[in-house]
């Protein structure tokens, strides 16, 4: 009697807030077990008071007592049972069209908030606070200093927390702000180097699914105010660091709200529509002729007034996706005038190309200094620079044809090794120019075109802003690498590589000694051995190196011992190369191409 009389006072006390509803608890219990002379008869008209309010029931309890069945077990599951009632009856009733549905849902989270702490309730008070499209300010309040309460209410809840509360949205972003750049940076030192899966090999729909930016798209939900807050995060983390990757998660957002059709953001937000069309370039890693005139309809239908929306359009188009997919476009285009034997000032898509990568690359100007205003694109830049980078495309056509020639027909043996003065020099101060001379560094990478790199590699030592030591070149340099493995058993293009290039800034910048090592993981077996040596000497880490970078040195000295231990098998071409021809991008029947 003792024990069952404990362990229902144990249970009431769990009920802590039902004197404000005018129900009895473990108080009112333990009272009547201290003031009362008979224990057993208090406890049967507590349980009668209390119990199920059914009088059919009675007569059946007690056969519950002769198979053994606990009146708190048989309680507990009506109770529950009840529950799961009554949360499914709130969700009909907020998903109903009655015009007092809300009303309804107010009444009863009034009744049942004073048991909001109560386990076995607190479902069904976080049920209907999230129904509920406004939540009482008092009730948002009491969540919101409970850590506990806060910590299980629902996101619909929480959005209305945030919107009035900027600091504690901040606090709730900014990790996932931070495992998204991890990821991102994580991804440009994978150790997995291939020119078929890099850094832009993933779809805009594939990375839209990735877990932060579900995340923050869940967060948000159709709230604007939120959103808002989101971009003006994600704006001044930009201006902080200068890390491109935020603008990616800008537009990664906004597509991903796209997705869902969250009308009540993608309507109010003016870059939207230029978005979408980008989007869909970027998927086809190209801009034809007719997205072409979208976007440029986009950008010329900036109004007066309104010059503020170039800040958010820049921050698009310095999306790391975006510029590849602009530069990619450009080259393609350059190609088109070549075989055409047009000049660059000639093309109307080509200027657009190039107005887009302008504003994108001037992103953080614009916004620092909030002067929105779109940057003047140099003219010399198509006037000059363009046509000289397209003459060291005429030397290197110009040699093919020489060594197919008959010697006596041959006017010289040697391939180039000067650049135009022009090129090199543009390479230094203009950032698209420079922009427009790497990409064409991995246009000839990818054509395996030996002569060519070793002639470009040394005028990347100086570039505008060390663009040419930034992760993303690299990480695409590195993959493109891979597709002349071969050429690295001799010591003229590893001084090419190497000496002319990488090693020139390893030592200042740990990010170039890091990418350094991962391309020596992949290719060691193919490095000259004296190269080998000389390269593992120069690049030991020093003492105050990262871990990443002493981890990647110690995988290369393994892997060089074991390979002294065990002399590889020679192997057939890795599957890396096959099928990749000199070609450039993608390509369709309708805008044909011939090799830069």
């Amino acid at each position: 009697c003792v024990n069952s009389a404990t362990r229902t006072i144990d249970v009431a006390k769990m009920f802590a807030g039902l004197p404000e509803l005018g129900i009895s608890n473990g108080e009112d219990l333990k009272e009547t077990l201290t003031n009362c002379t008979e224990p057993l008869k208090a406890i049967d008209q507590f349980q009668m008071e209390n119990g199920i309010l059914l009088p059919t029931l009675q007569s059946a309890l007690p056969f519950l007592d002769l198979h053994g069945t606990p009146r708190l077990e048989f309680h507990q599951s009506v109770f529950d049972e009840l529950r799961e009632k009554l949360m499914e009856r709130v969700a009909f009733i907020a998903e109903g069209k009655e015009e007092d549905r809300y009303t309804k849902l107010e009444e009863l989270l009034e009744k049942s908030f004073p048991l909001v702490k109560m386990p076995s309730i607190q479902p069904v008070v976080m049920q209907v606070m999230k129904h509920l499209p406004k939540v009482p300010e008092k009730k948002l309040k009491q969540v919101m200093a409970d850590k506990e309460l806060y910590k299980v209410c629902a996101v619909e809840v929480k959005r209305q927390i945030w919107q009035d509360n900027q600091a504690l949205f901040g606090d709730e972003v900014s990790p996932l702000l931070k495992q998204y750049i991890v990821e991102k940076e994580a991804a440009l030192f994978s150790s997995d180097l291939s020119i078929l899966h890099n850094f832009f090999s993933p779809s805009p729909k594939t990375r839209r699914q990735g877990e932060v930016v579900q995340k923050l798209t869940q967060m948000i939900g159709k709230n604007v105010k939120l959103y808002d807050m989101v971009l003006q995060f994600l704006r001044t983390l930009f201006l902080r660091t200068r890390n491109v990757h935020y603008c990616t998660l800008r537009a990664e957002l906004l597509m991903s709200l796209h997705d869902l059709d969250i009308s009540e953001i993608c309507s109010v937000d003016p870059c939207h529509k230029f978005t979408w069309c980008l989007d869909a370039c970027i998927r086809e890693k190209f801009v034809d002729a007719k997205r072409a005139r979208e976007l440029q309809g986009f950008l010329d239908g900036v109004k007066k007034g309104q010059e503020q929306v170039l800040g958010d359009l820049s921050m698009i188009l310095c999306d790391p996706f975006a510029s590849n997919t602009l530069v990619l476009s450009t080259v393609r285009n350059l190609q088109e005038l070549l075989s055409q034997d047009a000049l660059p000032r000639d093309s109307p898509d080509l200027l657009l190309l190039l107005r887009m990568l302008s504003l994108g690359q001037g992103a953080w100007d614009m916004i620092d200094s909030q002067v929105f205003k779109e940057p003047r694109l140099e003219l010399e830049v198509v006037t000059r620079f363009l046509p000289a980078m397209m003459s060291i495309v005429v030397d290197d056509y110009t040699y093919t044809v020489e060594q197919k020639l008959p010697s006596e027909e041959k006017s010289s043996g040697t391939y180039p090794t000067t650049l135009p003065e022009t090129f090199t020099r543009y390479l230094q101060d203009n950032r698209v120019a420079c922009e427009m001379g790497l990409y064409y560094v991995l246009h000839i990478a990818k054509q395996r075109n030996k002569n060519a790199l070793q002639r470009l590699l040394p005028a990347l030592v100086e570039t505008y802003n060390d663009m040419a030591f930034g992760d993303i070149f690299l990480h695409l340099l590195t993959g493109h690498l891979t597709l002349l493995s071969d050429e690295f058993g001799t010591e003229e293009f590893c001084a090419a590589v190497f000496d002319n290039f990488l090693l020139t800034s390893f030592s200042s910048k740990e990010n170039v000694h890091r990418h350094t090592l991962r391309l020596l993981n992949h290719l060691h077996q193919k490095v000259n051995q004296s190269s080998m040596e000389t390269l593992m000497k120069t690049l030991e880490p020093p003492k105050q190196s990262s871990e990443q970078v002493k981890e990647l040195y110690t995988q290369l000295s393994e892997k060089l011992e074991a390979s002294k231990r065990s002399p590889p098998q020679p192997e057939e071409a890795p599957g890396l190369d096959l099928g990749l021809h000199p070609v450039t991008v993608p390509t369709t029947a309708s805008t044909p191409t011939t090799p830069l």
